[in-house]
């Protein structure tokens, strides 16, 4: 991954956990619990871990498609409600599902799907752009992770961020997150079609013998 990317990525992330931080109201005591502590701290160490994933970034690469800019500001605007949200109305006891396991099985599906999703990325490497794009020598998946579904990295976000609004025991969280699937069924939509337009009946046979995000589900 390139410097640039590094940074670009290290200052997203901060940004995020200081909004999170900024809407929970308090620093000293959002680090009053573990499961908050912990995804700050697990926050870095993913990113530290992204590094090294050879990802392109938002690399438009040989071609792209246009639609997948557009779809990444709504997508970009739920996460930052996802971000907002759930820390606030867990303060201050709104719409809470008042449990405290809720938070550990929220941080280890925040774990869970954040590893999924850098398995992902690490798989594919310079193909992996946040744009649907074509990458110089850009190959077809269809073995390992992408065997039985075509979108592991959006099983991994969608667990991912279930996991973050379960950490801040958000029921209205889980609420937005019925738009980020939407958006995400746009951008497989999108995708899809791009791919199928590039590759042909290599990529059109790889859908009709695997699913988009669970196997033998969906």
């Amino acid at each position: 991954m390139s410097i640039r990317i590094v940074i670009i990525s290290t200052i997203s992330v901060i940004i995020q956990l200081a909004l999170t931080i900024l809407a929970w109201g308090d620093w000293n005591s959002f680090f009053s619990h573990p499961a908050r502590t912990w995804l700050v701290i697990g926050s870095f160490l993913l990113l530290i871990l992204a590094w090294f994933s050879g990802s392109s970034g938002l690399s438009g690469g040989e071609k792209h498609s246009s639609a997948s800019k557009t779809i990444l500001y709504g997508f970009g605007l739920v996460l930052l409600l996802l971000t907002l949200i759930p820390p606030y109305c867990d303060r201050r006891d709104i719409w809470v599902i008042d449990s405290d396991a809720v938070r550990y099985f929220g941080l280890f599906l925040f774990f869970a799907g954040s590893l999924l999703r850098l398995a992902a990325v690490f798989v594919l490497g310079k193909r992996f752009s946040g744009l649907v794009a074509i990458q110089p020598d850009h190959q077809l998946k269809t073995d390992g992770l992408y065997r039985y579904i075509r979108h592991p990295s959006y099983t991994g976000l969608i667990a991912t961020m279930i996991g973050l609004v379960l950490i801040f025991r958000s029921a209205i969280g889980l609420i937005f997150i019925i738009p980020l699937f939407l958006f995400l069924v746009s951008r497989m939509n999108d995708e899809e079609r791009f791919l199928e337009g590039h590759f042909g009946d290599e990529y059109r046979n790889y859908r009709l013998r695997t699913n988009r995000l669970v196997p033998f589900v969906y």
